[in-house]
């Protein structure tokens, strides 16, 4: 349990600072991301980073673990506090979702995002609408 929280929250602490590589070095080699800002899924180290660099230059996303649950298997529920804003600052979401995560010999291997609240009709990409 305290490997996998400070797994995490070293995660969100590097993505937060824009460190792409001290993030990367926590993933596994073929782990699997979901693109919340464009639609789909990433595969790879390269693909993560591209995809950052590419969401980085539109949105400023900040986002932080509130609770780490450690579940069955390799799964590990993540809520966290999600804002984004705009590279001038205005707020386009402030909102908390769920992270998953399948962590396998330490590593992230793959992440999915869920609601927080299944009847909510906002998506977590949605929060990288712009108005």
């Amino acid at each position: 349990m305290a490997n996998t929280q400070m797994l995490i929250a070293e995660a969100y602490s590097a993505f937060n600072r824009r460190d792409i590589d001290g993030a990367l070095a926590l993933m596994s080699k073929n782990v699997s991301w979901p693109k919340a800002s464009e639609g789909g899924r990433v595969v790879g180290k390269d693909e993560i980073r591209a995809y950052w660099t590419r969401q980085w230059k539109e949105f400023a996303p900040r986002v932080e673990p509130v609770e780490v649950i450690d579940c069955e298997g390799s799964k590990t529920d993540v809520r966290v506090h999600q804002l984004v804003k705009t590279l001038s600052g205005d707020v386009l979401s402030d909102i908390e979702v769920w992270h998953v995560y399948t962590i396998t010999n330490g590593l992230i291997e793959r992440m999915d995002l869920r609601e927080s609240d299944p009847s909510s009709q906002r998506s977590p990409s949605a929060a990288f609408s712009k108005p």
